[in-house]
């Protein structure tokens, strides 16, 4: 059986006396979308930050193809084939689409005794690879800013799968976006998949995970409330199991309750 490109084996993490994980595991394979669910403090943003080496897991281990790695840095992370695309860090506004392309891997050309930006080569490869994705810019070197949300989202994909990403984590990145543009990245991110990466999709918007997700892993408060197929879960468990189901029932008959003695008095 091939091991998982990414495995969090019971995964737990500490600030003073949060508990901001605990005991948490989930894996994604090869060509699977594994969607990481939750609401607001669920445990998202810190699972994120352990897998992409801004925070060292506290108890646990991080596998990738079966053997255990230890990331130090984000940079450890990248060098290991995972590319993370932060909801508000995919791309600098005034810098050129190509330059946020390729953010410090500049293509480079010798003029005599010294190295200089190949930006035509850069142009040419940018272009090319959001083509690819169906995205057709006539001019690589205006502002990123000038790209629609959906679109810098996509930009930031596509340099992670041409710079060889194994594992892409996309932190929300349909949250601030309207419909047409929303459905645009998750075709990206089907994309993606096809092309055999592992790609893990935290979200909040059931909406937007079950039709591209394979797999689900709900947190609640730093903890797994498990893993399930689309055969083992549908789209409405989903939501109930995010919302609390009990939580939301007591609200309503509490709110219920409140709404009958004001109406008595």
């Amino acid at each position: 059986m091939t091991a998982p490109l990414l495995e969090v084996d019971r995964i737990s993490k500490y600030f003073g006396t949060v508990i901001a994980l605990s005991d948490v595991s989930m894996s994604v394979n090869a060509g699977e979308v594994m969607c990481l669910l939750g609401d607001n403090g669920a445990g998202k943003s810190t699972l994120i930050k352990t897998l992409s080496g801004v925070h060292q897991p506290d108890e646990g281990a991080l596998r990738m193809g079966g053997e255990e790695v230890h990331f130090q840095s984000p940079r450890d992370a990248l060098d290991a084939g995972i590319a993370t695309v932060f909801q508000d860090l995919a791309t600098i506004p005034l810098m050129a689409i190509s330059r946020n392309f390729f953010l410090g891997r500049e293509p480079l050309k010798w003029r005599g005794p010294f190295q200089r930006v190949d930006f035509a080569e850069a142009n040419r490869v940018t272009h090319d690879a959001l083509a690819e994705i169906g995205i057709d810019v006539r001019d690589t070197s205006q502002p990123a800013g000038t790209l629609s949300g959906g679109e810098r989202q996509s930009l930031a994909i596509a340099r992670a799968v041409h710079f060889g990403a194994k594992v892409l984590i996309l932190d929300e990145p349909t949250s601030a976006l309207g419909v047409k543009q929303a459905s645009g990245v998750l075709r990206y991110i089907i994309q993606a998949r096809q092309r055999e990466l592992g790609v893990i999709f935290i979200t909040h918007n059931v909406n937007h995970a079950y039709p591209v997700g394979d797999r689900f892993t709900v947190l609640n408060r730093g903890t797994s409330l498990g893993t399930f197929t689309k055969d083992e879960i549908a789209k409405g468990e989903l939501e109930n199991m995010m919302a609390g189901g009990k939580e939301m029932d007591q609200v309503a008959q509490e709110l219920e309750r409140m709404i009958a003695e004001a109406r008595g008095t």
